[in-house]
């Protein structure tokens, strides 16, 4: 009986030895990816999480600079958080951050670059649309009409639709086109919730037209 189960033992090595010098390379090299990959995840998870959270820190730095008013200063902060972190969503905040300041100081170039890189940034979709939105508006308030009108052509997100269409409908009083902006304050209505506060904003652009929120007049 033991010699029987010696020699089952056997069988079963040598067909062990057999499958090992046949694919035993083969199964060491997915080990091999597999477990580099993991490896590869995880250290991709550390440098991301370190990453946020060191631009959380200079994201504060920008910040409180950006409240002292030193326009300059901040200037060179936001260039250097661009440089660092760039791909976060802390710099595309940064950025709105300054083009207000900057807009507000009159400093039109500087909110403009800003608000161009934050449009084109890739971080989060929804800061690179309220960029370019602003962006618009400050195209319209230059008078800029054909740049204002080339970034409410970009691409949005469908969320965005309603506060792009009442972007246009400024853009076309800013040029006298009353008459036709009237449609697209009425999209921007129709889109915006009823709760929301600037609905109602939109119904006084509407009345100012001599218009109401629906096309029966």
């Amino acid at each position: 009986m033991a010699n029987h189960l010696d020699l089952e033992e056997q069988e079963q090595l040598d067909q062990l030895k057999h499958f090992w010098n046949q694919y035993g390379n083969l199964i060491t090299g997915l080990l091999i990816v597999v477990l580099g990959a993991f490896a590869a995840w995880n250290g991709y998870q550390y440098w991301q999480k370190r990453t946020t959270a060191q631009a959380s820190v200079m994201f504060e730095e920008v910040e409180k600079v950006l409240r002292s008013g030193d326009l300059v200063l901040a200037e060179r902060v936001f260039s250097d958080m661009k440089e660092r972190f760039g791909s976060t969503v802390y710099a595309q905040q940064a950025g709105l951050s300054l083009a207000k300041l900057a807009y507000q100081g009159g400093k039109v170039d500087l909110a403009r670059g800003a608000l161009t890189w934050v449009g084109a940034s890739q971080a989060d979709a929804a800061y690179a649309a309220v960029a370019k939105l602003r962006l618009a508006g400050v195209h319209i308030d230059a008078k800029e009409f054909e740049l204002a009108s080339k970034v409410l052509a970009e691409s949005y997100p469908a969320s965005f639709n309603a506060l792009v269409s009442d972007k246009k409908g400024d853009l076309l009083v800013a040029q006298g086109k009353g008459a036709e902006a009237i449609p697209e304050y009425r999209k921007a209505w129709a889109g915006l919730d009823a709760r929301a506060e600037y609905r109602r904003l939109v119904s006084v652009k509407l009345g100012a037209l001599g218009a109401s929120e629906t096309a029966v007049d």
